[in-house]
């Protein structure tokens, strides 16, 4: 009799083919995105350089982040068993958390440089 937390070959297989298009839906639109920033870049001349730094860091950090939930989900279709899971999960967060505040730092710094505020 199977683990009652044991995944069906099927289900893994449909898994692993949903986090696969799920990335390369990803890639494409963060494609998109960043021709469009390009394109906006190019045509506001005007804007200052912090400006378009900070808007660009927000779309790397968007970027990284989303990668980060991708590569989580193609762990976990491969996970073995519920501590693992744990494990990954808990992994996860602890590495998020403090992606999230070098983020936030790095974005209020940024900020505060394309205000005027800082140099």
């Amino acid at each position: 009799m199977a683990s009652p937390y044991e995944i069906p070959p099927e289900m893994r297989d449909f898994a692993e083919r949903s986090v696969a298009q799920a990335r390369k839906a990803f890639e494409g639109f963060m494609g998109a995105v960043q021709k469009a920033s390009d394109t906006i870049d190019g045509a506001t001349g005007s804007a200052s350089i912090s400006t378009k730094d900070a808007s660009k860091k927000a779309i790397t950090f968007a970027e990284t982040n989303v990668s980060a939930a991708l590569d989580l989900a193609d762990k976990l279709v491969h996970a073995k068993d519920v501590q693992e899971v744990l494990k990954l999960q808990t992994e996860y967060v602890q590495q998020q958390m403090a992606a999230i505040q070098s983020q936030a730092k790095e974005m209020g710094d940024a900020i505060q440089k394309a205000s005027g505020l800082k140099k």
